[in-house]
């Protein structure tokens, strides 16, 4: 769904930048707070450290004894904690613990002491523990003479403190922890006005969905509210311009094709009457044609055919404007089938075996409208005489076919199939989707035509008005195939 995709996704985009958000807060706390107790913690210790080996006072060169004293002192005195104090001295190596030497103190700690006479310090990370390593040599100071500056003079005695930093771990590790844990009930908190923004929001989306399934149902007169500014509300407004639109344009064709069908069926009815006369007069000079000179009997003739021609042309004109008027009535009776198809051809003449080949089983009863059905098989019949070649295939059968499941039914029903194909060269593919359509011509150039051009497409509304279906395509051996799908009844079937 739409709506519901869309309100995901903003209330997710809405957790998302508050996810950020606190993300980034807790991120800048955790460094700034994290900076501020080590600071503190190392600050502490290396004033402390320094200003205790200052205090110091030494003998040089020390002995072992004089220094294991100093280092123990120095441990006792540690800031803020207890630390452990290494000392060297050339090769001498002494601490207050019970190794002369540190794995903490580092290299580059040790580089750092010869480098300064101020000391130095290091943050060092062992075994998953947390260490401060500081670093203060033992200079010695004398005066410039003349200058009334110091020169310092280192004396190749150095001190190390070690200090474990686990205190300021865990103050750490429990601000991680709460940042954590603060961190859910904020996005849970959070997730409530991202439901009532997403719901704001999409408020004017769901009327727009609802206003768009009741334009596509057909209500025209649809609009949506308009309230307050905004980008939303500006596709209401858009959405309501291009219907008043729709709507004025619909009226307009609807009250145009209601003209034209008007303008039809009014003609052909007045047509009617004088072709009445004119096909009597006509009846008459073709009987009397034999007995003219040539020139005036193929005159005659030609009027004759004409006239017939023309008086087909408003039967079917009228014939379609019932159906457009939906005025047209269907008239059933039981029949059989194969009887009703041969007497449709024998009236027309179309009884030559070289031109129609027929399959038509008797005992095929069903409840068809003769005289639509006549008209069916007619133009199906007369069209592929016209336009295909001989001989033209009538069958009738029935059939158990599938039902479309769109349509609401399902499962298979018995259908009563007449096929007439002819040994022409088929319809043209682009021709197809509009065979039936209303005096559609494949060839532009062909304006005349035997047959008035509304054949198939009366042919196409007595099908549907029987609830059947007609499909035209073309046969696996060439030549154009046109089936009539008409619904039967099992009872219908005794053959």
């Amino acid at each position: 769904m739409l709506i519901s995709g869309l309100r995901t996704r903003l209330v997710l985009a809405f957790l998302l930048v508050a996810a950020v958000g606190c993300g980034t807060t807790a991120a800048l706390t955790y460094r700034e707070a994290r900076n501020a107790i080590l600071e503190q913690a190392q600050d502490t210790a290396v004033s402390s450290f320094r200003d205790q080996i200052q205090e110091l006072h030494l003998n040089l060169p020390p002995n072992n004894e004089q220094m294991q004293g100093m280092v123990r002192g120095l441990a006792r005195q540690g800031k803020p904690r207890n630390w452990w104090v290494y000392v060297e001295y050339g090769s001498v190596r002494i601490s207050s613990g019970t190794n002369p030497t540190s794995t903490v103190i580092t290299p580059e700690l040790r580089r750092q002491a010869r480098g300064t006479p101020h000391g130095s310090f290091q943050r060092v990370v062992k075994n998953g523990e947390p260490y401060l390593t500081v670093v203060v040599p033992v200079v010695f100071k004398t005066a410039q003479t003349g200058t009334g500056g110091q020169t310092v003079r280192p004396t190749g005695l150095t001190f190390y403190a070690v200090m474990q930093l686990t205190d300021e771990q865990a103050n750490i590790d429990a601000m991680v922890v709460a940042a954590r844990d603060g961190a859910l009930p904020a996005l849970a908190i959070a997730l409530v006005p991202a439901l009532l923004a997403a719901r704001s929001v999409l408020r004017p989306v769901r009327d727009l969905r609802q206003a768009a399934r009741s334009l596509g149902r057909g209500r025209l007169d649809t609009r949506i509210p308009v309230k307050g500014g905004g980008e939303l509300s500006e596709l209401a407004r858009t959405f309501n311009e291009s219907t008043a639109a729709l709507e004025r344009s619909v009226d307009e064709l609807q009250r145009a094709e209601a003209r034209a069908r008007r303008f039809a069926s009014d003609v052909s009815h007045e047509l009617r009457t004088p072709l009445a006369g004119m096909l009597a007069v006509t009846e008459l000079l073709d009987e009397d044609a034999a007995g003219l000179d040539p020139d005036t009997a193929a005159a005659v003739r030609l009027i004759s055919n004409e006239t017939g021609k023309l008086a087909v042309l408003v039967e079917d004109l009228m014939e379609i404007s019932r159906f457009d008027a939906r005025a047209a009535e269907l008239n059933t009776d039981e029949v059989d089938a194969a009887e009703t198809i041969r007497r449709t051809l024998q009236s027309r003449h179309w009884t030559d075996p070289a031109e129609i080949v027929l399959d038509l089983p008797d005992g095929i009863r069903a409840r068809l409208d003769p005289r639509r059905f006549d008209v069916v098989i007619a133009n199906l019949v007369g069209n592929a005489l016209r336009h295909g070649r001989p001989p033209v295939t009538v069958g009738l059968r029935a059939e158990s076919l599938a039902q479309d499941p769109a349509d609401g039914a399902g499962g298979v029903a018995l259908w009563l199939v007449t096929e007439v194909a002819d040994r022409g060269p088929g319809i043209p593919p682009d021709v197809l989707p509009h065979v039936f359509d209303r005096f559609y011509k494949a060839d532009q150039a062909r304006t005349r035509s035997a047959g008035s051009g509304l054949g198939l497409a009366i042919t196409l509304e007595n099908v549907r008005l029987h609830g059947g279906t007609v499909r035209a395509a073309n046969g696996p051996d060439g030549g154009a195939v046109f089936a009539v799908e008409i619904p039967l009844t099992a009872s219908e079937v005794t053959a």
